[in-house]
């Protein structure tokens, strides 16, 4: 992705792993070093690197870094229990240590994988965007949440000459809407930020022609979760009869979930509904899951690396499931 006119990555391995701290962004880059086990666990929790790819791909450097692989999994699987990658890197690094490969040889091809099947998914998706389309897309998506290129935002980014427009959901109340933004103005991409409460209200002016957002767990029957009022996002776009994408490798489908009712939803600490910037503004009882589920019924299709599909075709593509 673009930084200040630079390519770069939004996390990296030289003798630690290195991230762009979202928590920081967009005011400032700042970059946060993981040396040790218990470094990744609190930057994966505490969102110092959000996004289902990204997070696996953190999961799998956190495993060269932990000195028993077996504890190490264990620690990681705790740290964000919805997200699949987390799951599915933990899996694909500890199968190929059985195999005699090297720990960071193989977390590296794993990341190098991940990006490859990003950049795909772009050219998949990207055959749906005509020439002015404007796209609503609802948390980030992007390159900081995937390592490189996006789920979401990759097809935008390969899209660019198509004169885009994005309609950026805020996404409270981690407001990773403005991560989303910050990545599209490195990009040059034209987008407008605007308040979850007012989806509906632009679809129903006929100003969102497709709606596109990430996952963090596809179950075998197409259910997808993702950020907290992606759901509400789906219905809206049904009732205005707009198409809804989701855009995800196929890291993130867990065939062994028949359905989203057994998804497990994180929920996350109150502070982040009860306080802005530190200052409280609630002091009452709260609730914040951290994702929903969309039924399959609400999906136009998923875009992979390996094509575009419905829903109920995604049983037909778990011959290629495993790490």
């Amino acid at each position: 992705m673009l930084v200040q006119g630079k390519n770069m990555r939004s996390l990296w391995w030289d003798e630690g792993i290195h991230f762009i701290d979202q928590r920081k962004l967009p005011t400032k880059i700042e970059i946060f070093t993981a040396t040790t086990l218990k470094d990744v666990c609190y930057a994966i929790t505490d969102m110092v690197i959000r996004g289902a790819p990204a997070i696996g791909a953190t999961a799998a450097y956190g495993m060269v870094l932990a000195k028993n692989m077996a504890q190490g999994a264990k620690k990681l699987r705790q740290t964000r229990p919805t997200a699949h990658d987390l799951f599915y890197a933990v899996d694909y690094m500890i199968k190929h240590q059985k195999q005699g490969i090297d720990p960071l040889t193989a977390a590296e091809n794993y990341v190098t994988d991940i990006i490859t099947c990003c950049k795909k998914i772009g050219e998949q998706g990207n055959t749906l965007l005509k020439r002015n389309t404007q796209i609503l897309t609802h948390c980030n998506a992007g390159a900081l949440a995937t390592v490189d290129w996006g789920t979401a935002l990759a097809p935008i980014r390969l899209g660019k000459n198509k004169n885009l427009y994005v309609w950026v959901d805020e996404t409270r109340p981690r407001l990773q809407g403005y991560l989303t933004s910050w990545e599209l103005t490195q990009e040059g991409i034209q987008h407008t930020v605007i308040v979850d409460n007012a989806a509906g209200y632009y679809m129903a002016q006929g100003e969102i022609d497709l709606v596109i957002v990430g996952a963090d767990r596809i179950a075998a029957n197409g259910d997808v979760a993702n950020k907290i009022g992606t759901y509400e996002k789906a219905v809206l776009a049904h009732e205005n009869n707009i198409p809804f994408y989701v855009a995800a490798p196929h890291s993130t489908i867990d065939y062994h979930t028949t359905n989203g009712k057994k998804i497990c939803i994180e929920e996350r600490p109150l502070d982040e509904v009860t306080t802005i910037q530190g200052k409280q503004i609630y002091d009452t009882s709260a609730r914040n899951p951290a994702f929903d589920i969309t039924p399959a019924s609400y999906i136009t299709g998923i875009i992979t690396e390996k094509g575009i599909f419905r829903p109920q075709e995604l049983k037909n593509q778990e011959k290629n499931k495993g790490p």
